[in-house]
């Protein structure tokens, strides 16, 4: 089935019914989306979710001196949006652009307001990836504050192995709030360490 790796992902939280399966597919939208190419621009209005079929995403905040803080990355069977422009459709405050060629699934605003009439346990999904999105995301803040870069490049290493070798290393660096040239001493170190 072409849209296994998406059902497995749903099927991991809650049980659908054949019926409830199609209905779900009917409402998504496959898309190829070239490396380099943004799903989200900042300021475009963000009405959409999406599913990394394959791939990996890069959600980023450009400020008005035209510097880039990558928020979060989006690999192979992880959900990405804007989540607070998401839930509130409001303009995008992050944009979200594909790093390699990536195959994604998108599911509008109003298209999940209606699964969740038609089929309530989607709440508990969508419930149940935002609770996970807030825990890693408090996490994070409380490693920002409490830990030395290489300690936090240390734990982002071993939780998102697949991440680091996919991205640059200058969008590790921001995603960690360093520069990259930072990041250059702190790898260098580690292997000298390893010699």
């Amino acid at each position: 089935m072409e849209d296994r790796s998406l059902l497995e992902n749903i099927n991991r939280h809650i049980t659908l019914t054949e019926s409830e399966c199609s209905l779900f597919l009917s409402l998504l939208k496959k898309k190829k989306i070239p490396r380099k190419n943004k799903l989200l621009t900042q300021g475009q209005l963000c009405d959409s979710i999406y599913f990394v079929d394959c791939g990996a995403l890069r959600a980023f905040y450009l400020d008005v001196s035209g510097r880039e803080s990558t928020i979060m990355f989006a690999i192979k069977d992880w959900w990405v949006t804007d989540m607070y422009c998401f839930i509130n459709t409001l303009p995008a405050m992050l944009t979200i652009e594909a790093i390699e060629e990536s195959t994604i699934y998108q599911l509008k605003k109003n298209d999940l307001e209606k699964l969740y009439q038609t089929v309530p346990q989607f709440e508990r999904f969508f419930r149940i990836l935002m609770q996970n999105a807030y825990i890693r995301e408090q996490l994070r803040v409380v490693q920002n504050l409490s830990m030395t870069a290489e300690e936090r490049y240390d734990i982002f290493v071993k939780k998102y192995p697949e991440v680091a070798n996919k991205v640059k290393q200058k969008q590790i660096a921001s995603y960690l709030g360093i520069t990259a040239e930072f990041l250059s001493m702190i790898k260098r170190k580690k292997l000298e360490t390893l010699n």
